[in-house]
C-alpha cells in the first residue's frame, strides 16, 4: 500500500499564525494556532515583530505535524497564505529585520500617499496597479523604513537589504535565505507591481523611491518555488496567495462571474473577472486573483472595514450581549428593525464609499426601540454594506450575479445570511468547510505537485452546507435600502478635519 501523504498549509494572519494538515478530501487532519503580540507605538501605528511571526509560524507547523503523528516525509507540499500588504525589510547577510513589520492597518504613511494623489500621480498608480494610493499598501511602508531607519537607505542602495510581504519573509526563513520570492497576488498589493505587464514597474519604484535590488522574484501562485530546510526539511513550497485571494480559490470561485465574501473583523468581497483586469468605475480595487499554469486571472475587490467587529462592539462596549453568538437570537426575536438603522462606520467607510471621515450612526430610534431592534439593525448594517459593494461589482462587470459564496466567522449566523440574501436578492451559499483561506493555500500547493490532478477534482470536494434564498418582498427591500441610503448621508463626512470628533 502506498504511503499516505498530506498537504501542510500555513496561514500567517494578522493576529495569529496557524498551520493545518489537509488530506486528499480537503479535510483537516490537524490544526495548530498561536497568537502573537500587536504593537502600537503611536496612534494609528500598528507593528508586528517579524521574529515573533516566524517563531509562531514555525512553531504551529511542527505542532500540527506532531498532532497528526506525521513527519516531513508525509508532506507532499507546503502552501502559504498570509496577511497582505504587511511589510518587512531585512538584512540579506544577517537575515535580521532592520525594523518591525509595518502592518496593513498602519496609517503612518497617509500624508505621503496624499502627496502622491495631490501631485497628480494617483491616476498613474491606479492605471498600473489597480489600486488607489493609500497607506494600506506596501510601497509607502518600504519608503518610510528607508527614510526613518538609520543606515537603511545606504544599505538598500548597496543591495544589502531585502523587502517582502509576509509570504516572502516566511519563505526566506523556511529556505534559510535560499529563496527570496513572492507570488503575483501579494505583489499586486504593493503599489510597485504592474498588473498588466506582471512585472515590477520602474516608474512606480521611482515614485516610492524603492531600489529594485530589494525586491523579491515574482512567481506563480501555484508552482514549486523553493524547498524547505531546518526542522521541516526537503518539502517543496508550491502554493502562495494573499489571504483574500486564497479564500476566493478555496471557495472554488474559479470562473469569471463567481464571487465570495469573507466576514471577519471586516469583510472582503472578491469577484473573479477572468483573464483580463477590469478597471473599476465604482471605487473598487482591481487585483490579481492568482496565476496557475501560466494563466493569470483577475478580480475586483471591495473591503468593508467593520463586520464582525460591529458585534464585538455590541458585546464589549455596549454590553448588550455576553457572547457574539447571542446576537442571532436577540435579533431574531423581532420581525424587523422597526425603522432603526446602524451605519457601522466606526473607522470610516470602505468600498465603494471610501470616506475616512464617516462615523458610525444609529438613527431612526423611538421610545419603542429595544436592544432587539438595535441588534437586528447591526446585522442589517453589515449586510447592507456588502450589498453596496456587490452592486458596484455588478455595475463594473455588467454581469448580474446568481449567487454569493460566504465564509468567515459571521457567515455562521443564519439570520445574518438570510438578511444578506434578502438585501442582495440572490442566493447566499455557505460551504460545509468554512476554512476557505487555508484550504485555498493547500489547493494551490497540491495542484502544483499533482496531489490533486486538476481544479475540477477540487471543485467536486466543495460541498454546500446551506443555501439562503431571498424571502423579502421587493417593496420591503426597497424601503430598507432607501432608509439605509438616507442614514449613510447622516454618517458621511462627520469627522472632517477641524471638527472636534475623534
Amino acid at each position: 500500500m502506498a504511503e499516505k501523504r498530506f498537504i501542510l498549509a500555513l496561514d500567517q494572519g494578522t493576529t495569529s499564525s496557524r498551520a493545518m494538515v489537509v488530506d486528499e478530501t480537503g479535510a483537516a487532519v490537524s490544526v495548530a494556532q498561536h497568537p502573537f503580540k500587536q504593537i502600537f507605538p503611536k496612534p494609528g501605528w500598528v507593528e508586528h515583530s517579524p521574529t515573533e511571526i516566524w517563531s509562531s509560524q514555525s512553531g504551529v507547523a511542527t505542532a500540527a505535524l506532531a498532532q497528526a503523528d506525521l513527519t516531513e516525509k508525509d508532506i507532499a507540499a507546503i502552501g502559504i497564505t498570509n496577511q497582505r500588504e504587511t511589510t518587512v525589510v531585512w538584512d540579506r547577510e544577517t537575515g535580521e529585520p532592520v525594523y518591525n513589520a509595518i502592518v496593513w492597518q498602519d496609517r503612518r504613511t497617509a500624508e505621503f500617499c496624499d502627496a502622491l494623489r495631490n501631485g497628480g500621480d494617483g491616476a498613474t498608480i491606479q492605471a498600473k496597479t489597480g489600486l488607489i494610493p493609500d497607506a494600506y499598501f506596501s510601497g509607502s511602508k518600504v519608503n518610510w523604513i528607508l527614510k526613518n531607519v538609520e543606515g537603511a537607505r545606504a544599505k538598500a542602495e548597496a543591495g544589502k537589504l531585502a523587502f517582502g510581504t509576509i509570504d516572502s519573509w516566511v519563505i526566506w526563513k523556511l529556505t534559510h535565505g535560499a529563496r527570496h520570492v513572492t507570488d503575483v497576488t501579494n505583489a499586486s498589493r504593493t503599489m510597485l507591481f504592474n498588473i498588466h505587464t506582471m512585472e515590477w514597474d520602474e516608474e512606480l519604484l521611482r515614485l516610492m523611491d524603492v531600489p529594485r535590488s530589494m525586491l523579491p522574484e515574482v512567481v506563480a501562485s501555484s508552482g514549486e518555488c523553493g524547498t524547505t530546510t531546518g526542522l521541516i526539511a526537503g518539502v517543496p513550497i508550491a502554493g502562495i496567495a494573499g489571504d483574500q485571494q486564497a479564500a476566493l480559490f478555496g471557495q472554488m470561485c474559479t470562473s469569471a462571474g463567481m464571487a465570495k465574501c469573507t466576514y471577519g473583523t471586516g469583510a472582503f468581497m472578491l469577484l473573479n473577472t477572468g483573464t483580463k483586469p477590469m478597471v473599476s468605475k465604482n471605487k473598487l480595487l482591481t487585483t490579481v486573483a492568482w496565476k496557475i499554469g501560466g494563466t493569470v486571472e483577475y478580480a475586483l475587490e471591495g473591503s468593508m472595514l467593520m463586520a464582525g467587529a460591529v458585534v464585538q462592539w455590541l458585546r464589549d462596549e455596549l454590553q448588550m450581549i455576553r457572547t457574539s453568538a447571542e446576537i442571532e437570537q436577540l435579533a431574531a426575536s423581532v420581525p424587523d428593525s422597526n425603522g432603526v438603522v446602524l451605519v457601522p462606520a466606526f473607522a470610516g467607510l470602505g468600498a465603494p464609499h471610501w470616506d475616512p471621515y464617516a462615523r458610525a450612526a444609529l438613527v431612526g430610534m423611538t421610545r419603542g426601540t429595544s436592544r432587539c431592534h438595535i441588534a437586528r439593525a447591526a446585522l442589517e448594517g453589515i449586510a447592507l454594506q456588502a450589498t453596496d459593494v456587490l452592486e458596484a461589482m455588478q455595475a463594473d462587470s455588467g454581469v448580474p450575479l446568481a449567487q454569493l459564496r460566504v465564509d468567515g466567522g459571521a457567515a455562521g449566523n443564519n439570520l445574518m445570511m438570510q438578511i444578506q440574501s434578502d438585501m442582495l436578492g440572490i442566493e447566499v451559499v455557505r460551504p460545509k468547510n468554512a476554512e476557505s483561506t487555508v484550504l485555498g493555500a493547500a489547493y494551490l500547493a497540491g495542484l502544483a505537485v499533482g496531489y490533486w490532478p486538476d481544479k475540477e477534482t477540487i471543485s467536486r470536494q466543495w460541498q454546500v452546507d446551506r443555501v439562503f434564498k431571498p424571502e423579502m418582498k421587493a417593496a420591503t427591500q426597497a424601503t430598507v435600502r432607501e432608509r439605509w441610503k438616507r442614514a449613510l448621508g447622516r454618517a458621511e463626512g462627520w469627522a472632517r478635519e477641524g471638527e472636534t470628533q475623534e
